[in-house]
């Protein structure tokens, strides 16, 4: 490996390490959130870099140096405590429920019935433990790091167990560093699926999206959020369903017991299917273990299983778009009260469009749609729902989507600092890059015609259909 390439990319590389490491370790999101974005900035312009100069790299050192890379991506993650998510502290909490015979299901945190089970980690004492923005009383004189400790919890079952088998594998002083440890480890094993999955059915290149991905070691690994178990289980499935549909749909249920977002997949898993019992090898499946995982969890509660997810979806404007800037480009150009009935029926079309004209070998190139279309119509401000949508370009190659996930993590960091309307701005040059990069993708398939694609582009599709985008 000591082609000028392949030492540049390299030397890219150890630049975005250390750019990570250094933005980690920056505890600004509340002190400097300009100053952070500025170290995000960096961060993804480095990644950038890194992944353009991965395209000139000889074929045979692709995957030793995608692997390395993230491997030492995702230990930036580790370097310091959650800095802009404090989600972890009520998966701690939720596995610490469990093991003690409790569902987590049954109780918020602040519920005295809990009490004997609270420590200094997650829930301080004294004013000076109490004075942090991250922290919220319970009683008087103890705080807590758990978020919305007056709510149940809304994790779904899979998420749950995931919670609890950390809990029972690691020491209790270890506190947030066995969540961290675990999610990156989730992320190399994700890096290495869709290696896998690239090197028979696409370009191996493209896995650094993923393996490289800023979004990865803070979002994943450093706030350890549960989504990248999510990830995880949904490019195994979107990998296997095209052959295995029974499997794959076995998988989609587990994705979507992790954290719900999975589900907008289902389009694309069903792309082009033109036999019903082929729809339902995949639905049936995925239904039934939904049902089995979560059926021993109403059986041990006593309250909803559902715990605080209506609340939340409410509390985040999804329902009406009166709150959280949900919706900022169709309420940029329509009334509020238009946004939502119109979202909903441009996601029906985009869905409608997946599943007549795309391609079955090709799911996840459907996913990324009906995906990125939803985060452009919602516009999320929590930047880790977008680790989804990138794992979903590093398996269909499309990089002008990775625009989607900048502008999640822009909203998140930059939006109190740069004022209310950078989410929607950020969004709309989101959208822009994305209708540049299908008006280039078209005019080359134009240009091209039937000739066979160069070293490093898709595949043609087995079938024959269009691409879609």
């Amino acid at each position: 490996m000591n082609s000028p390439r392949t030492a540049a990319t390299t030397l890219l590389l150890a630049a975005l390490t250390v750019t990570l490491v250094l933005t980690v370790r920056k505890d600004g999101y509340f002190a400097d959130p300009a100053g952070l974005f500025w170290w995000y900035a960096a961060s993804w312009a480095l990644f950038a870099a890194a992944a353009w100069a991965l395209r000139k790299v000889s074929a045979r050192h692709v995957a030793p140096l995608v692997l390395a890379g993230a491997v030492a991506v995702a230990a930036t993650g580790l370097v310091a405590a959650p800095r802009t998510s404090t989600d972890s502290f009520r998966y701690a909490w939720d596995g610490r429920v469990q093991a003690a015979g409790i569902s987590p299901y049954d109780h918020p945190p602040a519920d005295p019935a809990l009490a004997g089970l609270r420590d200094d980690w997650l829930f301080p004492q004294g004013a000076a433990a109490c004075a942090g923005p991250d922290r919220a009383p319970v009683t008087d004189g103890t705080c807590t790091r758990i978020n919305r400790p007056q709510v149940h919890t809304l994790y779904p079952p899979v998420a749950e167990g995931y919670f609890l088998l950390v809990h029972a594998l690691s020491s209790s002083d270890v506190r947030h560093k066995a969540l961290q440890t675990g999610a990156a480890l989730l992320s190399v094993a994700t890096a290495g699926a869709l290696l896998r999955i690239l090197r028979r059915r696409g370009d191996p290149r493209n896995a650094a999206y993923w393996a490289w991905c800023p979004a990865v070691p803070i979002e994943a690994v450093n706030n350890a959020h549960v989504d990248v178990l999510a990830v995880l289980l949904s490019v195994a499935a979107l990998g296997v369903v095209a052959r295995h549909k029974v499997m794959g749909g076995a998988l989609f249920g587990l994705a979507i017991a992790t954290k719900m977002l999975p589900g907008v997949l289902l389009p694309g898993a069903l792309s082009g299917v033109r036999r019903t019992r082929d729809a339902v090898g995949v639905l049936l499946p995925a239904a039934a273990v939904v049902a089995l995982v979560y059926l021993p969890y109403v059986v041990g509660s006593s309250s909803s299983v559902f715990g605080y997810l209506g609340g939340y979806a409410e509390e985040e404007g999804y329902e009406d778009a009166g709150a959280g800037g949900r919706y900022a480009l169709l309420r940029l150009l329509l009334p509020d009260t238009w946004a939502l009935p119109l979202a909903v029926g441009v996601m029906a079309g985009v869905v409608a469009y997946v599943l007549r004209r795309g391609d079955p070998d090709r799911p996840w190139s459907g996913a990324l749609l009906v995906t990125g279309t939803a985060f452009l119509l919602m516009t999320p401000g929590y930047s880790w729902y977008a680790l989804l949508l990138v794992a979903l370009v590093a398996l269909d190659g499309r990089w002008e989507w990775l625009g989607v996930a900048v502008a999640g993590a822009v909203v998140y960091v930059a939006g109190r600092p740069f004022g209310g309307a950078t989410g929607t701005v950020a969004y709309a040059l989101a959208g822009a890059v994305v209708l540049a990069g299908w008006a280039v993708r078209r005019r080359h398939a134009a240009a091209g015609g039937p000739s066979a694609p160069r070293r490093g582009s898709r595949p043609p599709s087995a079938t024959g259909r269009p691409r879609l985008g």
